[in-house]
């Protein structure tokens, strides 16, 4: 059975910093691409970030571009999301996403992907 299954949400200011986690099972790792996506209330989910295990390729939102940065463990088959400089506007629930085969082409559109984590909420606020 394969789960992704998120974890590092919480609360924190403006300007603060979060870490989420994504623990994989029950897929071959290096075949895949690990994403994460985000949903605001009212909003559409939207891609943030990705890391292709078969490339090696990473990808980011413009929004989130210079302040989150993606990275993996292999041996803990985890995929992290280091969130810097955090804005009010980053508040959504977040879910990683894994998708087989290589690059992030479908940051585009989490409607490309089945593979999904439950999501953890991520509220940034004074």
């Amino acid at each position: 059975e394969v789960q992704l299954v998120e974890s590092g949400g919480g609360l924190v200011q403006p300007g603060g910093s979060l870490r989420l986690s994504c623990a994989v099972s029950g897929l071959t790792f290096d075949d895949y691409a690990i994403g994460w996506f985000r949903q605001a209330p009212g909003k559409e989910r939207e891609g943030v970030s990705c890391m292709s295990h078969t490339d090696g390729s990473t990808r980011y939102a413009d929004s989130v571009k210079g302040r989150f940065t993606i990275s993996n463990d292999n041996a803990k088959n985890t995929v992290y999301l280091q969130m810097n400089n955090l804005k009010v506007e980053d508040t959504a629930v977040y879910y990683c996403a894994a998708a087989a085969g290589s690059g992030c082409w479908w940051m585009a559109s989490y409607r490309y992907l089945e593979i999904w984590g439950q999501g953890t909420l991520v509220t940034v606020s004074s």
